[in-house]
């Protein structure tokens, strides 16, 4: 199967691109983004290499639904999705920041907590949890937003205020909005027989308002357990079921692979690849509620482009 792992496309007014990990980003001179989601995937902030086929397709479309969904909490960038690997939006000036919010313990914030951390981005953490238990009510844990290549950084509220990286009545509304998107997240969820977990949230402005930018509750920014069984496994101490990224890390993990300076990336075989694929194809199923629809995997590039060329032309 073919996967889009990298993009060179020349829209009509384009300004410039911007290649993420996972995202190229194309500005247009009327203040718009064309937002490529491509079949790229990445763990510790290291980009895997091979792409994973209908990767970019579920990521977009289930972050299309997301937006959609949450209009009514906060305005969004989001103008069209002409592809199923593409939205337009609004060019924003984002914050530097990467928004988390976390419902239990697990990830990175376990293995913290386990090496013996009791506080995380000045947030105090209660004594005697397990791995996988829930927060008394979800915490955040802000990021720095880290240049490609870069690892994210934790930042606590007072860091965050003290190096100006947003003002005191911004960060409030950052929060607000946080968490009032995780209450939506989770709603959700709980009708899919899902738990929303932990995940992120970017934000930018328009020099007016703040506004939702990039992804929202996808596989990639976002982590589920299965609903049945969670108390189960959790009383036993057996890891639970998930649909998040948390597996590739895992496995990347166990092939001695953390992203660390030295360390080589374990070979992607064919099995790896597809497994991959259908885990993420399972998510959006299962956070929808619809079949997924896979669009033809050949002359991908081509799609793209006589779609948003068509789009923008309108």
């Amino acid at each position: 199967m073919n996967a889009l792992t990298q993009t060179d496309f020349r829209f009509p007014t384009q300004l410039d691109v911007y290649h993420g990990k996972v995202r190229d980003v194309y500005s247009l001179a009327d203040g718009r983004l064309v937002m490529v989601v491509t079949d790229r995937i990445s763990a510790f902030d290291v980009i895997l290499p091979e792409g994973i086929p209908y990767k970019g397709q579920v990521l977009n479309q289930i972050a299309a639904k997301f937006l959609d969904a949450t209009t009514d909490i906060c305005p969004n960038w989001k103008l069209a999705t002409p592809d199923p690997m593409v939205t337009v939006g609004r060019r924003l000036k984002g914050f530097p920041l990467e928004m988390i919010v976390r419902g239990y313990l697990c990830g990175s914030a376990w293995r913290a907590y386990k090496s013996g951390v009791r506080e995380i981005c000045g947030v105090r953490l209660p004594e005697g949890m397990r791995e996988n238990e829930r927060f008394p009510e979800p915490i955040i844990t802000p990021t720095t937003k880290a240049e490609l290549g870069l690892h994210d950084e934790d930042i606590s509220r007072e860091e965050i205020l003290a190096r100006g990286l947003a003002t005191p009545e911004e960060y409030v509304q950052l929060e607000k909005y946080a968490l009032a998107l995780f209450r939506r997240g989770t709603e959700i969820a709980v009708r899919r027989g899902l738990i929303l977990v932990d995940t992120k949230y970017e934000f930018g402005t328009d020099g007016k308002e703040i506004v939702l930018m990039d992804e929202i509750h996808t596989p990639d920014s976002s982590r589920y357990f299965y609903a049945e069984g969670y108390e189960e496994r959790f009383r036993k101490g057996e890891p639970q079921r998930q649909l998040s990224k948390e597996f590739v890390r895992e496995w990347l993990m166990s092939e001695g692979f953390m992203g660390k300076a030295g360390q080589q990336v374990p070979a992607m075989t064919s099995d790896i690849v597809d497994g991959i694929s259908q885990r993420y194809v399972e998510l959006y199923e299962q956070i929808t509620g619809e079949t997924f629809v896979p669009q033809p995997a050949e002359g991908l590039a081509e799609r793209i482009e006589r779609n948003v060329v068509g789009y923008l032309n309108e």
